[in-house]
């Protein structure tokens, strides 16, 4: 891992992250010289993490408190398999799910990304690869010059996995088979992945299939987010 030179807090808003773990902006910048130290793998993914979350996004953090928990759960194992192996780093690799549902406007997918945020700042190894479903879909739609599976690959395979709307795009063949082998490698290997859908957990057998919601209902904790639609201002 790469030295990272330090950084402005403010620049990516760190000052609410921080203090919600008892962190503060001066150890964020400790430089002690060693690549592998929690502050200087800290800010190594402050700064990936600005990179896939999106502008809109870019203040989120997580606010639930089973997504906190959730968080926690994956440091926590991160750190005890770095022990157990002396490692000179705590990588997340292995770990449970999470499943965000609620209607459309309620916050689910700012605080998925205010869960890759906070993942940040916990100096351990956070490898996110983030998408939506039916940006998912797409990228693995066959085309001239793309290798359909070496590019499932990169999500089927990736340390953390943000998955946004998951059953909103249409059904067909193509986006059942897509689920399945995502779901099922998953769940099969214990891949930390977040998923986030307007769908409730009695509609997710029929938009997705018996098999790929029996996998997510096993190998993730399901929150449920009520509130209004932030976007309109209508009751959700």
């Amino acid at each position: 891992m790469q030295h990272i030179p330090p950084i402005d807090p403010k620049q990516y808003d760190l000052e609410p992250l921080l203090a919600g773990r008892d962190l503060t902006p001066e150890w964020i910048n400790t430089d002690d010289g060693d690549p592998f130290s929690p502050p200087n793998v800290a800010r190594c993914h402050i700064v990936e993490a600005s990179k896939v979350v999106p502008f809109h996004y870019r203040t989120a953090r997580p606010q639930l408190p089973e997504l906190r928990t959730w968080i926690n759960q994956l440091v926590d194992q991160a750190q005890a398999e770095q022990q157990k192996r002396g490692s000179v780093v705590a990588s997340i690799t292995r770990g449970p799910s999470l499943l965000l549902l609620g209607v459309t406007g309620v916050g689910k997918t700012h605080q998925a990304y205010g869960a890759v945020r906070e993942l940040a700042i916990t100096g351990v190894v956070s490898r996110w690869v983030v998408t939506t479903a039916a940006d998912l879909y797409a990228a693995l739609r066959p085309r001239h010059g793309i290798d359909s599976e070496t590019e499932f690959r990169r999500y089927r395979d990736a340390r953390l996995l943000l998955v946004d709307d998951l059953g909103a795009a249409k059904i067909s063949e193509f986006t059942e088979d897509v689920n399945f082998r995502l779901v099922n490698y998953r769940y099969e290997n214990h891949l930390p992945t977040l998923f986030t859908s307007n769908l409730m957990s009695r509609e997710l057998s029929g938009r997705l299939g018996d098999r790929v919601a029996s996998r997510i209902n096993e190998m993730c904790q399901r929150v449920v987010i009520e509130g209004r639609d932030r976007r309109r201002g209508v009751a959700a």
